[in-house]
């Protein structure tokens, strides 16, 4: 991806989740994606599709069960 696409994408997290902690950097494994950083934490991967010059982009994040608040914690009722 180009790095006007990174910081465009960029800009668009930062305005739609109303911060300015998310970061994008190339993947070192595949041109056609970026991680996603959150306050220098690695949260998931962007992909770009185009499929017959209709371009989009995809965001996966994984969240591993030992992430989650206990659940037998109160606070989550």
């Amino acid at each position: 991806m180009t790095r006007t696409e990174i910081l465009r994408i960029q800009k668009y997290l930062n305005n739609k989740f109303g911060n300015n902690s998310f970061t994008l950097e190339k993947s070192q494994i595949q041109d056609d994606s970026m991680e996603v950083h959150l306050a220098g934490e690695f949260i998931g991967l962007i992909y770009k599709d185009d499929d017959e010059g209709e371009i989009s982009y995809a965001f996966q994040m994984a969240i591993l069960e030992m992430d989650l608040p206990n659940a037998a914690d109160a606070s989550l009722i």
